[in-house]
Formats: C-alpha cells, sequence, structure tokens
C-alpha cells in the first residue's frame, strides 16, 4: 500500500565569530513543488525524495532552504521559513493522513536571539505529529543536542568530509522510513557526548583515523539489528554549549543493543583523540606563500593555497585580507610571469564598481567590509578585467581584477569556492596558473582533481584553525583539546 511522506530540507552551518546576519540572500530556497525542480546529484534530499519515489509513495515537499556557512541566521527569516514549512505540513496533514516525515537536516544551525534551529523546528513538527517516525539525515558536522534526539526517532550522518556521499546518505534516511512503514521497524537511537572539538582540517575521512573509524561504522550498520550509525564531528567555530563530538547508533526496537554500540563508538572515537592532526602541509602565512612559490619552480603546478582562517564553506565571512595583503608584498609575486589567482574576497559595493568599469584602471576600495576586526580594508589602483552576473545557485556577480600582480575574485554573494568553474567563467582557467589561493581549508573534490600541490595557510578569520586560541565563553568545560589532561568514559545522554 502506498504511503504519503512529507519530506524537506533545512541546511546552514552557523559560525558565531562570524559578525554576519544570515538573511534571505544568502539563501537559495525552494518551496512546494518548485523542489522537484531542483534536484542535484549530491544532496541530500535528492537522496532522499528519489528514494521515497523508487517506492511508488506519495512525497509530499514542503520547503528547502539552504546557504553556504555563515554567521547566525536572521531571526525573522527562520519565523519566516518556520511558518511556511508548517503551514504547509498543516495543509498536507488536512487533505490526506500522512505517515512519516524524512527530512534533510544540517544539525548545526543557530538563529540570533534563538540558539539551536532543529530542535526548536523538530518540537513544531512533533506537536503536529505526535505518533509517526521522523526520521534525518545530517552532514557530518552536525552538533547533536537533546532535543534533536528527543523528538525524532532517528538520524544518519554523512560518512565522508569532503562531503560526497550527500545524496547516499539521504537514502539511507529514507530507507529507515521504508523499514519503519513497510516492515514494522522501531528505530531506536542511543547518542553519547563526547568532549572533543576537532577542525574539519584535522578530520578527513580519507586520512587517519578517520579512515578507521569510518570503517569501523560501516562495519556496525552490517550487524543485524542496526539501522544507522554515525560520528557527528560537530561544529568548532561556535560558541555555545551544545559543543562536541557525537556517537549516534539507530537499532531496530533494541534499546540495549544501541546503547551498548553508542558507547563502544565513543570510547573508540576518544582512543584516537590524539591523532587527529593536519594532514595538508601546514604553515603560517609567509611561510605558506615561500613554500608555494618553491613548488612552482619545481614545476608542481598549479599550487592551491588553502586561505583557512577565512573559509566561507565554515562559516567565516569571506571578506578577510590578510593572506591577500601577504600575497601581494612578497617580493616573488611582482615577477610572476602567469599572476597567482585569488578567490576571493566578498564585497558587493565593490563588484557593483567593477561592473561598469570592465577593462578599465579604477580606484577601488575592497575588502573588510563585514569582519572589520584585525582585518584591512584595501585601497588600491586595479584593473577590471572580466565580469559577470548571476553566477551558480545562488545568482552570485562576480569581477576579476588585478592588482599588484594578482588576480583577485570579487563575490556580490556570500558563496564558497568549491568548484573551479566559477574562476573559468570569469576567463581565469585554474589549470593553466601557477599558483591559486581558494578560501577553503581541505580542499573540494572539485578543486582537488586541479591541484597538482596542495598547502594551507593558518591565516586569520572566524575560522581560525587554531581551536585553542578561540575566545569559546560557554563551551562546556573540561574539552579536549583545550583541557589536555583529562579523562572520558562514554555513557549514553538520557532524554526526560
Amino acid at each position: 500500500m502506498s504511503k504519503r511522506v512529507l519530506v524537506a530540507a533545512l541546511h546552514h552551518e552557523s559560525n558565531s565569530f562570524n559578525p554576519i546576519i544570515a538573511d534571505e540572500k544568502d539563501f537559495s530556497i525552494a518551496k512546494g513543488e518548485e523542489i522537484f525542480q531542483r534536484l542535484r546529484p549530491n544532496d541530500s534530499l535528492s537522496g532522499i525524495v528519489y528514494t521515497l519515489l523508487g517506492m511508488g509513495w506519495d512525497v509530499v515537499p514542503l520547503l528547502s532552504a539552504r546557504a553556504v556557512p555563515n554567521g547566525e541566521v536572521s531571526s525573522r527569516l527562520y519565523t519566516e521559513l518556520k511558518t511556511d514549512l508548517l503551514s504547509r505540513a498543516k495543509d498536507a496533514q488536512d487533505q490526506a493522513p500522512v505517515d512519516a516525515l524524512v527530512l534533510s537536516l544540517h544539525g548545526s544551525m543557530r538563529v540570533e536571539n534563538l540558539g539551536e534551529a532543529e530542535g526548536d523546528m523538530l518540537k513544531a513538527l512533533r506537536e503536529l505529529f505526535p505518533q509517526i517516525p521522523i526520521l534525518c539525515s545530517l552532514d557530518m558536522h552536525a552538533t547533536m543536542t537533546k532535543d534533536m534526539h528527543q523528538l525524532a526517532n532517528g538520524y544518519v550522518g554523512y560518512k565522508c568530509a569532503p562531503h560526497i556521499d550527500c545524496s547516499e546518505t539521504g537514502a539511507h534516511a529514507a530507507r529507515m522510513a521504508i523499514e519503519a512503514l513497510e516492515h514494522g521497524a522501531q528505530p531506536y537511537s542511543a547518542w553519547c557526548s563526547i568532549p572533543m572539538v576537532i577542525a574539519g582540517e584535522k578530520s578527513e575521512t580519507t586520512t587517519e583515523p578517520m579512515v578507521t573509524l569510518i570503517a569501523e561504522l560501516r562495519k556496525t550498520e552490517k550487524k543485524h539489528g542496526i539501522m544507522a550509525a554515525s560520528f557527528l564531528m560537530g561544529f568548532p567555530w561556535a560558541n555555545h554549549s551544545g559543543h562536541g563530538v557525537s556517537a549516534y547508533v539507530v537499532s531496530d526496537g533494541n534499546p540495549e543493543l544501541a546503547q551498548a554500540e553508542a558507547k563502544r563508538l565513543a570510547d573508540l572515537f576518544w582512543s584516537y583523540r590524539h591523532e587527529f592532526v593536519f594532514h595538508t602541509e601546514t604553515h603560517g602565512n609567509i611561510k605558506a606563500i615561500d613554500r608555494c612559490f618553491e613548488e612552482v619552480n619545481a614545476g608542481n603546478t598549479p599550487v592551491y593555497l588553502s586561505d583557512s582562517g577565512d573559509n566561507p564553506t565554515a562559516g567565516s565571512s569571506g571578506d578577510v585580507t590578510g593572506l591577500l595583503v601577504d600575497l601581494m608584498n612578497h617580493p616573488k609575486t611582482t615577477d610572476c610571469p602567469i599572476p597567482p589567482l585569488f578567490g576571493g574576497i566578498y564585497d558587493p559595493p565593490a563588484v557593483q564598481h567593477c561592473m561598469n568599469h570592465i577593462g578599465e584602471r579604477i580606484s577601488l576600495e575592497f575588502g573588510a567590509l563585514f569582519d572589520t576586526k584585525n582585518n584591512q580594508r584595501l585601497s588600491c589602483d586595479v584593473e577590471v578585467l572580466a565580469t559577470v552576473k548571476k553566477w551558480g545557485d545562488f545568482e552570485a556577480d562576480m569581477a576579476l581584477i588585478r592588482v599588484q600582480n594578482v588576480d583577485v575574485v570579487l563575490v556580490s554573494k556570500h558563496i564558497g569556492y568549491i568548484d573551479p568553474e566559477m574562476f573559468r567563467v570569469l576567463g581565469a582557467n585554474p589549470a593553466e596558473r601557477d599558483v591559486v589561493v581558494c578560501k577553503l581549508g581541505y580542499l573540494t573534490d572539485p578543486q582537488r582533481k586541479v591541484a597538482q600541490k596542495s598547502i594551507m595557510a593558518l591565516s586569520s578569520g572566524s575560522t581560525n584553525e587554531a581551536l585553542e586560541t578561540l575566545p569559546y565563553e560557554e563551551i562546556n568545560r573540561p574539552i579536549y583539546p583545550l583541557d589536555q589532561e583529562m579523562e572520558f568514559k562514554a555513557q549514553v545522554v538520557q532524554v526526560q
């Protein structure tokens, strides 16, 4: 018998060290049937939808809202999104019985003056649907909370970083709903909180210890009675008390099994705590630039340099100029036969000014428009090389300028530098450059395919990789590595 399932997506990673308040200009929002027109590869909501449609079920799309990680989300926007989603859910409920909800969530979205978004949204949905299963996919960098744990029947997180398994994870969440509705499975979740904060650049899943830890998750999921097992890494650049890694296990109606496996996985993860290190060659700004030019001389081009402290895909502002200034002033830069390519700086007014001056030399101010702390706004004579209007999913205007023999991408939207195509559309093919700077930490898969060598700069910004130096005020202590000499033994989190 066909089932009727509601689906929705809410994706944002909120960096509380970033002063930007994200609003509708930062989000890609689809409502109702429009969602079906925006399904795409490597997307958890797409994995959910295609899996449920494959069962011949009635899939009712509510709302999809996603943004590049940024500062906290506007309270006004979140309230509008929540109201719209709940209204559509009520309408669906009034039209015919609803059998389940399957949601694609990030898990580290925070709202100004509210706190966690996912728990708040789930509470409202659970009031509407007190009995039916709610199953969810999560980003690997989700931060589990008591409300999230209590209000949904089960979660499964990505197992790859970079996140190349989003569709598969959405499909996994959908399969848990199928097991519940078709075969009578009763998802039971157990959660162990692990007092650790880890930068994503130390936990790529192509390197140890994550290779071993993810392999253990997959072995666990093959055990009889286990529906899902996840390590949720948390999000380190947020200043709140819910910090930490989580071991999360979903069993089919077997609390003892879920709890035992969650505790075992949590203790295993803790045992590897000293092995989380940077695997990319990493230096301070000047040494990192020096190394880039050494690799250029050795013929290993293009060399990619990550501006890790100002990584928009981890929620930094994207307008910090520190590494750019160091590159512009480096003695090797002036003599480069091929100007280094720098991606980029978020500055809407600067982009719009460039739009009217293609091919001209102009005076331009750019950078430090949002993050003004320890950040330098630049005033330079530049040459406007190219412009593009409304590129990509977030429809960003872009400009390419040359300043002191560095080609700099300016963007009008807070976007991530995840795809080399954003350089190519401006006439700057990164494969033909010697040095390419990206505001990233670890390289995304598309950028990694271009890079012949990758180096990471420990630059400044809201995604400072030296977590021990961050001004955490609300974080629960003790927590590793802020507190090196601490003990931990896994315990299942109990929710009333």
